[in-house]
């Protein structure tokens, strides 16, 4: 991705699901990457807590106000609101897939992505399985 002719422009509106962002290694450099040729640049999903705490947890750039709403009326709602040409969801399923294409966003897996951006892809089954068990333990000890 960082070979798009609109890394030069910053004409890109970039959304993550949070399935796709977790089966990457190190979310924090794909974000660095990424904001280089992005305008707008964050997470969608319906797990709005969870993605408070993926941005928190990985310092990521969150440009995108979810006000806890769905992410079908979150991508409709930034796609009416950001005046970029472009707008790509990376996301990890069918579902990422047919919500993005429903609303005019292109579409692109995780893993094709990461593959032309030269992102690492976690080798863990369910990389977001350790972030969640360990918050689990962290609200009951304090």
């Amino acid at each position: 991705m960082n070979g798009d002719s609109d890394a030069d422009t910053g004409e890109l509106t970039l959304a993550f699901s949070l399935s796709a962002i977790e089966r990457l290694a190190d979310p924090n450099a794909v974000f660095e990457d990424a904001q280089t040729w992005s305008r707008y640049i964050g997470l969608i999903d319906d797990d709005t807590e969870r993605i408070e705490q993926l941005v928190a947890e990985c310092d990521l750039r969150q440009d995108f106000d979810l006000r806890d709403r769905d992410k079908w009326l979150t991508l409709e709602e930034i796609h009416e609101a950001t005046p970029t040409p472009r707008h790509v969801y990376v996301g990890a399923s069918d579902d990422d897939m047919r919500v993005s294409t429903m609303f005019d966003w292109e579409y692109i897996r995780v893993t094709e992505a990461a593959e032309k951006a030269g992102w690492a892809v976690s080798e863990r089954s369910d990389p977001g399985l350790a972030a969640r068990l360990l918050t689990a333990v962290r609200n009951l000890i304090g």
